[in-house]
């Protein structure tokens, strides 16, 4: 019974580690594209391992971004509460769990097809560089969505190993809505970054200018969704959707307080898992009800 405690205890540590909740960003446009590419559902195969190769990526991605950041993390009152800050989990083991992630990742994407093999290096090459850009350039926050972007253009390669238009678009989509709430979330640590040499657009162009440019990048992210209508012959169930995104987007810019960490995190997460499971089914609905 101990054994099994601490088992479980462990899985709960590495599961916050990697905020496995988040996973809602990018699951509910990688199932969009799954479907859309075939059509319907995919086969559960397909779907089996297309969703392990998402999750796998993701881990692994999330848990080397705590390695990399644990000496600023360490640093951030905001942060300095996280896993490896306080010990509770180890650097090396860390690392040891973004091996065995990234491995997952591999192997599922060979299960999957040749294209999403080949292209598994690349991708982990993508999602793991990230976590040093912030060093370098205030465009962290579009390259965050860049990588996240590969989750629905993935997800359309595991169906059917050639490359289209859709995804792509879909792939912008999320690049922008995850660039334009990283700037958010980024305005907390508008004067931590200037200290510590880190970029983000809020600490360059200061916080008005920021949370603007993150307003105009999920304007942008909502034209594209319009945009889908007529390239995927969309009716008003995704309409109707996209209105509910919209009408949440504009409350997450309404609710903005870098001061107040509780209403951050719901303009930054809570708010943003609701848009994408808003889109998600009302594309599904959408797609099986109304075709």
């Amino acid at each position: 019974m101990e054994h099994a405690r601490k088992i479980t205890h462990r899985i709960k540590l590495y599961g916050e580690l990697v905020m496995f909740s988040h996973t809602l960003f990018s699951l509910p446009f990688a199932i969009i594209a799954m479907v859309w590419a075939a059509e319907g559902w995919p086969s559960g195969r397909v779907m089996l391992w297309g969703l392990i190769a998402l999750i796998g990526a993701r881990n692994g991605a999330n848990a080397f971004n705590r390695v990399v950041d644990r000496v600023f993390d360490e640093k951030n009152p905001r942060t300095a509460h996280r896993h490896l800050p306080r010990r509770l989990l180890e650097s090396k083991e860390v690392l040891l769990f973004v091996v065995v992630n990234y491995g997952i990742f591999i192997f599922a994407a060979a299960m999957l097809n040749m294209l999403c093999f080949i292209l598994s290096p690349v991708a982990i090459f993508l999602i793991s560089s990230y976590s040093y850009t912030k060093r370098f350039t205030y465009l962290s926050h579009l390259y965050l969505g860049f990588t996240i972007a590969s989750a629905p253009i993935g997800a359309w390669f595991a169906v059917t190993g050639q490359f289209a238009f859709t995804p792509f678009i879909l792939g912008t989509i999320v690049m922008l809505w995850i660039a334009g709430f990283d700037i958010i979330y980024g305005s907390q640590d508008i004067e931590f970054d200037k200290n510590h040499g880190l970029w983000s657009i809020p600490s360059v162009f200061g916080l008005k200018n920021g949370l603007r440019i993150a307003a105009g990048l999920h304007f942008i992210m909502v034209l594209l969704l319009i945009a889908l209508i007529p390239i995927r012959d969309l009716s008003w169930f995704y309409i109707a959707g996209i209105g509910i995104a919209t009408i949440l987007l504009l409350t997450e810019h309404k609710i903005i307080k870098p001061s107040n960490r509780k209403r951050m995190n719901v303009a930054s997460y809570n708010l943003n898992q609701v848009i994408s499971m808003v889109i998600l089914f009302s594309t599904l609905a959408d797609y099986f009800l109304l075709s």
